[in-house]
């Protein structure tokens, strides 16, 4: 049984990643493309104007440049190319998400100098509902690091 468990981390770990890898990239590219977009359709509330509320510095700067990584990085995720690369960009961009923003609501107050999250809003239960779409795309794009694109991709050998 144990041996079992071992061989297929080990196949995990090599590029024979399983082909339905291309679900989980398709799900991780939709959505950090489109939100990365978004930054610049709507720059005052999902761009700078944002990150200036939640107290990332120079968020004129920053805000074009993240919504630039995420469509840059969404687009290699989806496509299989340079995965690895791409989707450990977007973990960082997650952890930062996280720490900016969901950090906060679990205290109930500003951590490390981003700003206090909306009043009455927080704990917990609101952490947990707030952080579900970045838990998820973090451990998405940290299992894209470990074990690369799957077989339906540019990135897999020939």
């Amino acid at each position: 049984m144990f041996m079992k468990h071992f061989q297929d981390a080990e196949r995990l770990g090599t590029e024979r990643a399983p082909s339905a890898l291309i679900l989980l990239r398709l799900a991780i590219g939709f959505v950090f493309v489109t939100e990365g977009i978004q930054k610049f359709l709507s720059p005052e509330t999902l761009g700078s104007g944002r990150f200036a509320k939640i107290g990332i510095p120079y968020p004129d700067i920053m805000g074009p440049f993240v919504g630039g990584v995420e469509i840059a990085c969404g687009t290699l995720v989806l496509i299989g190319l340079l995965t690895r690369l791409g989707a450990f960009a977007l973990v960082i961009d997650m952890v930062v998400a996280i720490t900016s923003t969901k950090i906060p609501i679990l205290l109930g107050y500003g951590f490390l100098g981003f700003a206090d999250p909306a009043a009455g809003h927080t704990g917990f239960w609101a952490a947990a509902h707030e952080a579900r779409l970045d838990v998820t795309m973090l451990l998405g794009c940290a299992l894209l690091v470990v074990v690369g694109p799957g077989r339906l991709s540019f990135d897999a050998p020939s």
